[in-house]
């Protein structure tokens, strides 16, 4: 199925807060490292700023490149790659030699309106498509794999760890059941019975979205490795620049929170210990606390109500 091009490719959330903090410098260089459809790029790319872009969706790389080809004003000041955010530091070094080098970086950790919207991805629990989920798909592993593939008790794991979903047992025992019989191949066979594992009027949205948002982070790694990969880009940042990070659900905010908390302690002696002996020197100060939507976005974009915009700056 084609992407449906009449929708914007992706609506960015809380663009203008994301770009006002990053304080950006004409001719300065900033890391976008999940480019998606390029909306906080182009507003760094218009204010003047160099860019490296990341992302790991090809159709997204594509996408951008060709907004940005079609910009004139854009020409020459952009580099965009087709890699995960977690190898920033390790590519962003093969391409300059010093190591505090950006003024800037952003991370929209949420999956791309595109992704979700074009149905033949997989990710979305409404509709019926082959089960997916890959942002990178040249990469082999899906949830096809997870559903069919996996035991009982990894199963129970990645949905009490990343669905943080209470109803695991029930929803694991009804997929071993129907797998037993044939491959649960489409994204409507995996909703459908995991709505039957719950009472006809939950609270709380669709049934299936815990099960469906654990499937997605094991098939894409998104947990695992995300603090290392955020003291990594801080170690790219020149002194005074800033790295914004919007999270999307509690996972993955509570581990952007505690890098970011970790990384700005002024002392990590022991409590008991009068007087701080550890000399300790913290890599960044936090900006303000997590910054919500404002409820104009919220009525002009729904899929922005869980995010939340925090800021560190390298001192």
């Amino acid at each position: 199925m084609m992407p449906n091009n009449d929708k914007p490719y992706h609506v960015p959330v809380m663009l203008t807060e994301t770009v006002d903090a990053l304080n950006v410098v004409k001719g300065g260089l900033y890391l976008d490292g999940t480019l998606g459809g390029g909306g906080h790029s182009s507003e760094i790319l218009r204010r003047g700023g160099r860019l490296i872009g990341f992302d790991r969706d090809t159709q997204a790389i594509t996408h951008c490149q060709n907004t940005f080809a079609s910009l004139g004003e854009f020409s020459g000041r952009y580099t965009l790659i087709h890699t995960n955010f977690f190898s920033a530091s390790q590519i962003i070094r093969e391409y300059l030699s010093h190591i505090d080098c950006l003024e800037g970086a952003v991370l929209d950790l949420g999956i791309s309106s595109r992704q979700v919207d074009e149905n033949a991805r997989g990710f979305s629990y409404i509709g019926d498509a082959a089960i997916d989920m890959r942002m990178d798909t040249t990469e082999k592993f899906s949830a096809y794999h997870i559903i069919n593939e996996y035991s009982e008790q990894q199963l129970l794991k990645i949905l009490y760890s990343y669905g943080e979903e209470k109803n695991a047992k029930k929803i694991v025992r009804a997929i071993l059941k129907a797998r037993e019989a044939a491959p649960i191949a489409t994204t409507k066979a995996l909703s459908d019975l995991v709505i039957k594992c719950f009472p006809p009027y939950i609270k709380g949205g669709h049934p299936a979205k815990r099960t469906f948002q654990a499937l997605r982070i094991e098939v894409n790694g998104e947990l695992d490795g995300l603090g290392q990969a955020l003291l990594d880009i801080i170690g790219l940042l020149k002194p005074g620049a800033r790295l914004a990070v919007i999270t999307f659900h509690s996972l993955e905010d509570r581990i952007v929170k505690r890098t970011f908390k970790d990384a700005s302690e002024v002392c990590r002696c022991d409590k008991s210990i009068p007087v701080c002996v550890c000399k300790h020197k913290p890599l960044v100060k936090q900006i303000g606390k997590g910054i919500r939507p404002s409820d104009t976005e919220l009525a002009q974009n729904s899929r922005a109500k869980s995010a939340t915009l925090r800021i560190v700056e390298k001192l």
